[in-house]
């Protein structure tokens, strides 16, 4: 009888492997927390360089319209001109565009200077994923996953803690030369660890051009349509109604071009393969609650609490900080529990998170909102890595590019989404509540009188002698109290909204299969 064969143990991952890995992750991180460290920071961005509050959202959307468009075309790239070029070059720009940010001095520059930088850095995303599946052997992809969980998980919850920090007390241009130092490790990184390659510029011709076109104006319309369709009332606004159309058309062009092209921008049929179809629906949701929940919690603590920019940021670190400690733990967790329940019970716990929302008085502030926070921390850090690992299981190498491209950009689309039907959804339900509230709120009602009585009172003894004034004051409060319940009900029902998200989301991560199930590279 043979003796059984003993396992073969896969070599050891070189150290400049690991470099690599990191210096990606270091990019990818920078990347995506420059949307959020921004945002925090916009009111003082747009007295600064003398933008409207209506346009100044424009210097976010910039960023966001060129990093999702790039994000696709990033695999192609690479190829033309070698993943070191590629990735160290446009790190490179990216420093040098943020720097230059911090020297706008009108809104014009910087929406100009933005865009540059969010073309540069979406870049950075997709790349580390790609370096990450096909530079590391199968075991150590986990931890690897785990490391860029960092970047899209716990960078958007940080981001506001160091954006309010950084402008609260040194001044918003600080928020652009923060990414120098760990800018230029990265570069260094990336230029010692990556391989040289030679460029393939002939692929450059040879790409797949309407593809590209139908891709980037498509993306580009329909993100610019979700950041300022609420604003501009949505289809009610030929402008947003042109966008639409736009954006309709030319996505249904793509679709059918990359299913027919004989080398497409993007391997759409990767799609239907089961574990990496309902990956992508499950990462879709999860941007659509994580950047969601980032939006909706500053807006909330700032219009109900009154909170500035710092104060925001202290309490969403409680969102952040434990993923730090968690997320490294992930790939151990992986190795000794099924993945799909993983996911399962981080998108579980992010639902509940939510859920835990939604009876939200005007007492609920930073205190109240800490143990949900930690709970959405702990759920969203279970999530990514796991995720990553089964949706991209069997992916061949062939087939990376398209892959890292398709998963990150469905969740950056997932966010775009998830943040305009938040908006909008948040101003609809502002207006059923208070609707239901002013009819209840009589002045022939004995209570509403009584409250009336006992406010006259209040400003008649601090400072108010006329009576008819003191009574026109007492109105005005009521009314206002009534608004701001009204508020208070509508963000609860916002974050009912996002825990059924993510139950969907939770629902479809269960259909996946055990990566153990997967029957060769090109599984099903």
């Amino acid at each position: 009888m043979s003796a059984p064969a003993l396992p073969v143990e896969p070599a050891a991952t070189s150290v400049r492997t690991w470099i690599a890995v990191l210096g990606s992750v270091l990019g990818a991180f920078m990347a995506v927390l420059n949307i959020q460290i921004v945002n925090a920071s916009l009111a003082d961005i747009q007295g600064a360089i003398g933008a409207g509050t209506d346009d100044g959202g424009w210097i976010s959307t910039s960023y966001l319209v060129a990093e999702i468009i790039v994000i696709p075309l990033s695999g192609w790239l690479a190829q033309v001109f070698s993943v070191r070029r590629y990735l160290i070059v446009n790190a490179l720009l990216f420093l040098a565009f943020s720097v230059a940010c911090a020297f706008a001095r009108n809104l014009e520059q910087m929406i100009v200077l933005r865009a540059i930088q969010g073309f540069a850095g979406g870049v950075l995303i997709p790349m580390s994923f790609t370096i990450i599946i096909t530079l590391l052997p199968k075991a150590k992809q986990p931890v690897g996953l785990a490391l860029f969980a960092l970047s899209a998980t716990f960078a958007p919850a940080i981001g506001p803690t160091i954006g309010g920090y950084l402008t609260e007390n040194w001044g918003w241009e600080y928020i652009f030369y923060v990414n120098l130092v760990p800018g230029t490790l990265m570069v260094g990184m990336l230029w010692f660890s990556l391989e040289p390659e030679p460029m393939k510029l002939p692929l450059f011709w040879q790409g797949d051009w309407p593809g590209i076109v139908t891709m980037a104006l498509g993306l580009g319309t329909l993100q610019t349509a979700l950041e300022e369709g609420n604003k501009d009332d949505w289809l009610g606004s030929p402008f947003i109604l042109r966008l639409s159309v736009i954006a309709a058309v030319s996505l249904t062009l793509f679709v059918a071009i990359e299913l027919t092209a004989r080398k497409p921008l993007l391997n759409l049929r990767l799609l239907v393969r089961r574990n990496f179809g309902f990956g992508i629906l499950s990462n879709f949701l999860l941007g659509v609650a994580l950047y969601g929940s980032v939006y909706i919690m500053p807006v909330y603590l700032a219009r109900i609490q009154g909170y500035n920019a710092e104060q925001i940021g202290m309490v969403l670190a409680w969102t952040g900080l434990p993923q730090l400690l968690l997320i490294p733990l992930v790939p151990r967790i992986m190795h000794r529990f099924d993945a799909r329940l993983i996911i399962g019970l981080g998108f579980g716990l992010f639902a509940v998170s939510n859920f835990m929302n939604i009876y939200m008085t005007r007492d609920t502030a930073a205190d109240q909102l800490l143990l949900p926070n930690i709970v959405r921390a702990i759920g969203q850090a279970l999530v990514l890595a796991p995720l990553s690992a089964v949706a991209t299981a069997g992916i061949e190498k062939e087939n990376a590019g398209s892959a890292s491209a398709l998963f990150n950009m469905m969740r950056n689309i997932g966010g775009a989404v998830g943040i305009a039907l938040l908006q909008t959804f948040l101003t609809k339900r502002e207006q059923f509540h208070s609707n239901i509230l002013v009819q209840s709120v009589s002045i022939d009602n004995p209570a509403v009188q009584a409250r009336i009585d006992g406010l006259i009172r209040y400003f008649l003894s601090h400072g108010v002698s006329d009576l008819a004034t003191a009574r026109h004051e007492a109105v005005v409060a009521v009314g206002k109290l009534v608004r701001q319940q009204a508020n208070i009900m509508g963000f609860s029902d916002t974050f009912f909204l996002l825990g059924v998200a993510l139950t969907i989301a939770l629902i479809s991560s269960l259909l996946l299969k055990p990566v153990g199930q997967l029957s060769g590279a090109g599984a099903h």
